[in-house]
Parts: structure tokens; sequence; C-alpha cells
């Protein structure tokens, strides 16, 4: 009789400890595909890296003029040319810059932080009239370079009075819902609580 409650005792142990490690493995199973779940999500926000948001064009006349000095400043060269500029820039959003993390028990992704909007692209045509050499100081194709990214910088100082980066801004409530479409393809929420969001933007974000 001793025996048979010992081998009934043994069977009941036995599926008790049977049971707890079939309950372990499964829930480290389910808690490793939930973090699994949670980091591809993470980088395919991230693999997106950067969003053009708003795009501009420029058109600018740009007088170009360089001196060169010969025989101890005694004899001067110059080379000029007007340079009609044409330029389109390119505003946007780095993804990589953004905070966020992952609430892999809520399945949230927790955005803490989105970035300013900043200058992705510049890309300028120029076209040049009026162009004279100087005796001893002529255009080369190094000048092309420079003139190149000369251009660059002068459309660089003409975007903050543009407006441009304003508008960006008011864009970037569409880009956290597009982050939101992103997350909710695979059955998680986006939290963006923590970002400050104007009236305006809640009004967009309602409709």
């Amino acid at each position: 009789m001793d025996n048979v409650l010992e081998v009934f005792l043994g069977l009941i142990l036995g599926a008790i400890s049977m049971y707890w490690l079939f309950s372990f493995f499964r829930k480290k199973q389910s808690k490793e595909i939930t973090s699994h779940q949670s980091t591809v999500l993470l980088e395919k926000i991230r693999s997106v890296c950067k969003l053009i948001s708003v795009e501009g064009d420029f058109a600018e006349i740009y007088k170009y003029e360089n001196t060169k000095e010969r025989f101890l400043s005694l004899v001067s060269s110059k080379k000029k040319a007007l340079i009609v500029i044409k330029a389109k820039a390119q505003i946007g959003y780095d993804l990589k810059k953004i905070l966020m993390h992952a609430d892999d028990g809520k399945k949230k992704i927790i955005l803490t932080n989105f970035p300013e909007p900043e200058v992705l692209s510049i890309s300028p045509e120029m076209e040049f009239y009026d162009v004279k050499n100087g005796l001893f100081n002529t255009f080369t194709p190094d000048d092309l370079t420079t003139l190149n990214q000369e251009a660059k910088n002068h459309i660089l100082e003409k975007i903050p009075e543009s407006g441009l980066m304003d508008t960006a801004r008011k864009e970037a409530l569409q880009t956290v819902l597009l982050i939101e479409k992103i997350v909710e393809t695979i059955g998680w929420k986006l939290d963006y609580t923590a970002l400050e969001i104007t009236e305006k933007q809640k009004e967009l974000l309602d409709k």
C-alpha cells in the first residue's frame, strides 16, 4: 500500500514539476518573442532614417568676385561673374535622433523626444552671366566646386527667413502619425503623451 502511495505521490509531484517547467519555458519564450518583436519594430522605425517634410524652391542672384595680387601687390587681377542660383531645399527630420523605448509588457512604443527640423539637402543649379576673367586670374574647374559650395551656403543663409522651418514644425505631428501607423502594423501602440502638442495639432489628431 505504501508503495502505491509513493508511486501516486511521485506521479503528482512529477506532473506539477512538468507543468511548472512548461509554464516557465512558455513565459520565457513569450518574453523573448515580445522583446524580439519590439527590437524589430524600433529598428523598422529607425530604418526610415530621414523623412522629408517640406521642400522649398529658391532663385537668387549671386555676385562673385575674386582678386589676385602680384609683384608685391603692385598689380592686381580680378575675375568676376553674375550667377543665377536656382536651388531646391529639403527640410525634414532625422529619425535616428528620436528618443523612444519599448514597453514589452504593454506592447507600447514610448516616444519621449522628437527632433527639431533640419536641412536635409540643398541641390543648386547655377547659370553664369557676365563672366569676366582677369589677366592672370581666370576661372578654372576648381572654381566650380568652390562656387557650388558657396551657392549652398548662400541658400542655407536664406532658409531661416523663408519660413520653411516653421512649416516643417507644423508638419511634425504628421510625422508622428506616420510612426504610429508603422507601430500599429504589428498590433502595438505608440505613446507620445510626453511630447508637447499644440492645440492646433490636437485638432488635427482628433479628425
